[in-house]
Parts: structure tokens; sequence; C-alpha cells
């Protein structure tokens, strides 16, 4: 059954939000037994490094493309092969080895052969996420491509905004602030994403997602440029290494200062085609959502409730599904929320999901302290809250 637990006593935050104030470390020994993550991870310094612009000449080969035969037209067809994974696929999702090595294949394309088991590995089928070993042997079944098409062309005026979130970059990792309303890739009828935009802002870098954010949800976005780094980050991710935090505003009142929310997600395919998650004790992967209130508005009858989220697993839609299951779903949220809440709230401004990624902290091996990163609240999400502040001063 899913659980909830929490505790009254938590300590809560308050105070109002600053412009581009960022969240700190708990002191040492608060939490210490509800919250084993913190207490095995010491308060790291926090950096803040923009735009660095390192070289790389030890690039490792790249994995070499299907052999195709041409037509006059200029498309072409693959033939049937095996690949075999070697270290630098090692760790790998499915899904993005074969975008990297079919390219022009449209993405639609590549997840129907996976559904329909056409791609496999070690001769079984598999599914998109799964992650690729060193020794496998994947079979890619024949392919008709089209004439290769440019890549859409990524207008100035963003690649100087992405080039501006950049807020921490080395010789491994870039780590963005991604803007709401951009996709972590294109295709659905987008023309591109972030990936796309940064491989033209960095052109000859395999940069990899290490995680994925929903196109509304601002904040920390972090990619490898090699992959070596992504598997590592997966390895932490896995053991509960990546401490990821977020806000959030809940409509309907937490009723805990801190509350930990285990509930096992599933997803699902309605009737209509629409993709979902729901709660599933039976066949759902475990998930767990750690909610901290900061901040609680009373306008009028509605109560709303500002929380950190702390990420404990890493399912799709985790905290608006389990924001949801709690019977307080996040502001703005158009598939899991309140309609009605949410047409209200657009009086104040709120035209997204309230839902920032605002701080990431991790340790690489070859680091000497754990590295932590904060993005600030972006300013369109603290008008909203300063426009909820002065209705309480005002009543």
């Amino acid at each position: 059954m899913p659980v909830c637990t929490g505790r009254d006593d938590a300590p809560a935050m308050h105070g109002p939000l600053r412009k581009n104030s960022a969240f700190t470390w708990p002191a040492q020994g608060v939490n210490s037994i509800s919250d084993p993550l913190l207490a095995a991870i010491e308060p790291p310094a926090q950096i803040r490094i923009r735009n660095l612009n390192v070289s790389d000449s030890s690039q490792p080969p790249k994995t070499p493309a299907p052999r195709r035969a041409m037509s006059r037209d200029g498309a072409g067809s693959t033939a049937v092969q095996s690949v075999q994974i070697d270290a630098q696929s090692d760790g790998q999702r499915i899904d993005n080895f074969l975008l990297r090595v079919l390219k022009g294949v449209p993405r639609s394309h590549l997840y129907r052969l996976l559904r329909r088991g056409e791609v496999r590995v070690n001769k079984g089928r598999i599914k998109a996420d799964y992650r690729l070993r060193c020794g496998d042997v994947v079979r890619l079944p024949p392919i008709r491509l089209g004439a290769a098409a440019p890549p859409a062309r990524v207008p100035e005026a963003q690649l100087a905004r992405l080039d501006q979130a950049v807020i921490y970059e080395d010789e491994r990792l870039l780590v963005l602030d991604k803007p709401s309303g951009l996709a972590v890739h294109g295709g659905s009828g987008l023309s591109y994403g972030v990936i796309e935009s940064l491989r033209q802002l960095r052109p000859g870098r395999e940069l990899e997602l290490v995680h994925r954010l929903d196109r509304e949800t601002s904040g920390c976005l972090v990619l490898c440029k090699r992959r070596s780094a992504l598997r590592e980050l997966h390895a932490l991710i896995r053991d509960g290494g990546l401490d990821k935090r977020y806000l959030a505003l809940l409509v309907g009142e937490l009723p805990r200062a801190e509350l930990l929310v285990d509930a096992p997600l599933k997803k699902n395919v309605l009737s209509s085609g629409e993709r979902v998650v729901r709660v599933d004790p039976q066949d759902g992967k475990p998930s767990r959502t750690r909610f901290r209130r900061v901040e609680r508005f009373v306008v009028g009858e509605q109560v709303l409730t500002l929380v950190e989220a702390e990420l404990l697993t890493g399912r799709t839609h985790q905290i608006r599904v389990h924001a949801a299951h709690l019977g307080t779903p996040l502001a703005g949220d158009e598939k899991y929320g309140d309609a009605a809440a949410n047409r209200w709230l657009k009086h104040y401004g709120l035209t997204r999901l309230f839902l920032h990624a605002a701080t990431l902290s991790f340790k690489l091996e070859a680091m000497a302290r754990p590295l932590r990163l904060d993005a600030p609240l972006p300013q369109d999400l603290q008008r909203v809250l300063g426009g909820l502040g002065q209705e309480v001063r005002d009543l």
C-alpha cells in the first residue's frame, strides 16, 4: 500500500523569497534521523561557474553508423546488422543509442521498432529505457532511410538565451538552468530542444542527458560530454547519491511540515492514447518523494503551500503524481491538477506548471568535495508568489 509518513515537529522554513535567492543546506545534524540522504553528504561549498571553454582532445572513437545501400534519389536502406557494444556505449539507453547510430530516422519510427521487438539485444526484446552493457549484441533491422534533411537551425536568440543559462561547465559536465517551455529533445512537432540547441552551441560534442525535465519544468539539467561521466552519474542516481531538490506550489495544505510519500508508480496509456502515470501498489515501481513546507498562503478560502520536494527515486512525473496522490496537486498542472484552481491562479500570472529544479548536489570520484549548483526561482514564478503574498497582507 502507498505510505505517507511525516513529522509534525519538522523544522519549517519561513520568510519571503528574495529575488535570486537560493536555498542553503541545513545545519549539520538537522534531520539526521529522518533524512539519511542529507546525513550522508556533508554540506558542500556552493560552486557557480559559467561559460568555461575547456578543450578535450581525448574524445573516444565514435560507434560506426550502420552500412546503407544508396538509391538514385539519395535515400537508402540499411541491412540487418549485429553491433557489439563497446565501452563507449556502455550504460547508454537503447533509444539514445539508436538515435545516435541511425541518424536521420524519425524518433517515432525508432520507438515503433522497439515496441514491435524488431530491435533486439542478445536475441531478446527490450524496452526503450534498457541500458546497454559492454558486450551486448544489438540487432538492427533493415530500415528505409529518406534523404538526409538538414538539421533545424535554432534561432540565434534561443542560442544566446541557452548560453546565458549555463551555470556550470567543465571537461566532463555541463549543467544548465533550463528555461520553462523548452523540451529536452526535439520531436512531436518540435523542431528543436535543449540537445539540438546545445549541440549547435558546442559543435563536435557528444552531449548526453543524465536525466530529464518536463517541458514546462525549469531549473537544473545535467548533461555529460563523456560516457565515463554518464555511467558514473547513472550509478549515483541508482545509489541515491544525486541529491535533487525542487520548488513546487501545491493547491491545498501539506498536512505536516515534512512528509514522505512512498507510493509505487506505473506508466499507463489511456484509450485516447494519452500517456499518464498512476499510483499502482501492485505493479508500480518503488517511488519516494519527501515534501517539506516552505511557506503557506491563505487567500479567501483557498490554501496554497510552497514546498521543497526531494526526489529519493526518479520516476516520470513523480513529484506531480505524488502531490496529486496527497490531494494537493501542483499549481498549473494541466494533466494531474485542479482545473478550477489553475484558472483562478491565472489571475496571479501563473500560466505554466509551478515546478522548478532548484538545487543539485553530487560528488564524482575525481572531485575533492561535493558539487552543489543552484538555479534561482524564475521571475515569472516569483511574481506569482509576490501576488499571493500581497493578497495575504491585504486581508
